[in-house]
């Protein structure tokens, strides 16, 4: 199994292997395939989810803080 380029590159392998695995004309020895290309699949989007997950929290950390120093770049604190 290649990695997919993107997320969504493997979202569609997913869905693809679910629809095969569903077949009734899909052998044992193909689902054992499937679920295996399946499994890394599923493992490589999750790992991609928690990384856009850790880079949202940083955006949202930054715009917090910056929100926090007000429109001059002063603490709200100081400010009131």
């Amino acid at each position: 199994m290649r990695a997919p380029k993107t997320f969504e590159e493997g979202m569609t392998r997913l869905e693809d292997i679910l629809t095969k695995m569903q077949s009734e004309e899909t052998t044992l020895a193909e689902s054992v395939k499937l679920y295996a290309e399946a499994a890394g699949l599923v493992d490589y989007c999750s790992r991609t989810l928690d990384k856009v997950s850790l880079q949202i929290e940083e955006i949202d950390g930054r715009l917090g803080a910056q929100a926090a120093q007000g429109p001059e770049g002063k603490d709200a604190e100081e400010q009131a």
